[in-house]
């Protein structure tokens, strides 16, 4: 099915039947992918005295409490909130859900003891091209991702000064395969979330991070139009599904 999209003043053709899911799905399993030393999500049957919220055990529907943080336990998008003493939701952040987005495939460089995705990279691999969304996937890139468990793994990260280079040409949102675009353990200097989001200088409330995507090697380096959905939460993150199309 082929649609017609006016994204940035241009018109962009793309088929509706062949979505590039880049979201990692968030389960009640020790298979979910887990960072920032939290345990698994918790879905549950609501228990009301005798009654189990649970079709299996004699109920008429299936009816599911569910424990989760976005930041610790799978693909999700972040506005400026996240980081802010003032309370900022991502909810506001996003008010339009279609973008023309740029993947791009970055090997980290060790500098000391850390991996880093550094500006040169970022640089050579865009070429110029400077859309509203930007996609980074690193390597190496293994089907693991879906299900790594991160915490005390120092991941690589976004050294800042990319992540100002990116904000000065514009770019509004930025996705990554990383639990988060910061070292780790930083002492909560968080240089490459506040380089994005400008602050605080001059904070870019509509602009939002997406971490821990997972992008397949099936899907090429290039331009895509970026379908970026999210549930609507009243909170600095939320869980979110972006997904890619191949422009016709």
């Amino acid at each position: 099915m082929l649609a017609t999209i006016n994204t940035n003043n241009s018109n962009v053709t793309i088929d509706l039947s062949k979505p590039l899911d880049i979201s990692i799905v968030m389960s009640d399993s020790t298979k979910n992918p887990l960072a920032w030393y939290l345990e698994k999500p918790e879905i549950t049957p609501v228990q009301l005295g005798d009654w189990t919220g649970k079709v299996s055990q004699g109920a008429a529907v299936n009816f599911n409490n569910i424990s989760f943080n976005p930041h610790a336990h799978g693909t999700h998008t972040e506005c400026l909130g996240h980081i802010t003493e003032t309370f900022h939701s991502v909810n506001d952040a996003l008010k339009s859900f279609f973008f023309m987005a740029e993947l791009i495939t970055i090997s980290p460089v060790l500098i000391q003891q850390d991996y880093v995705l550094t500006l040169a990279a970022i640089k050579q691999k865009l070429k110029g091209k400077i859309p509203k969304a930007v996609v980074i996937r690193t390597l190496p890139n293994t089907l693991s991702k879906t299900t790594r468990k991160y915490s005390n793994t120092n991941w690589p990260y976004l050294d800042h000064t990319a992540a100002a280079f990116l904000r000065d040409a514009g770019v509004q949102h930025l996705l990554i395969d990383l639990p988060s675009v910061d070292k780790e353990k930083d002492d909560g200097a968080l240089l490459a979330h506040k380089a994005f989001w400008n602050i605080p200088k001059a904070p870019r409330k509509n602009a939002t991070i997406t971490e821990f995507v997972y992008v397949n090697d099936t899907i090429k380096d290039g331009s895509y139009l970026l379908n970026l959905h999210l549930a609507p939460f009243e909170n600095d993150a939320a869980p979110s599904r972006p997904v890619l199309y191949e422009i016709a």
